[in-house]
């Protein structure tokens, strides 16, 4: 446990301050921006699940508001590569950003998969997430 004041007015500074920086840390963590190539701004968080015994990999990409018709899936090599954009939304085009938390732009997240060749085997967008299956093929 950290320090913590005496003085309770001091004390709830001090808590509402760490809260705040682990809503800072949180959205680091699940919206942050992409180094990645030309134009990326940011990376979606993923979950990566294996299934040994199918020699299966499941992908799940967190997208939210991104059409499907955005998002392009590519197996390079050894590494999978999700990309596409999601635009701003046609409402906020001619109104004043008061608040922008959601990621928008061009997106890349680049995973590194295990030794092996892979296929892609499934590909579907759902509740703002996008499931991708693969398939060890060697």
């Amino acid at each position: 446990m950290g320090f913590r004041p005496r003085d309770p007015r001091d004390w709830m500074w001090h808590e509402a301050l760490e809260l705040l920086k682990d809503a800072s840390r949180l959205q680091r963590q699940f919206f942050h921006q992409a180094g990645g190539g030309a134009g990326v701004r940011w990376e979606p968080p993923v979950d990566v699940y294996e299934n040994a015994e199918e020699g299966a990999y499941w992908i799940l990409v967190a997208l939210p508001g991104v059409d499907p018709q955005q998002v392009e899936v590519l197996v390079q090599g050894g590494t999978l590569v999700v990309h596409g954009e999601r635009p701003l939304p046609v409402e906020s085009r001619r109104a004043a950003i008061r608040r922008l938390e959601i990621p928008y732009g061009r997106f890349e997240r680049r995973i590194e998969m295990p030794p092996g060749e892979f296929e892609l085997a499934a590909k579907h967008l759902e509740n703002g997430c996008l499931l991708i299956g693969l398939r060890r093929v060697s």
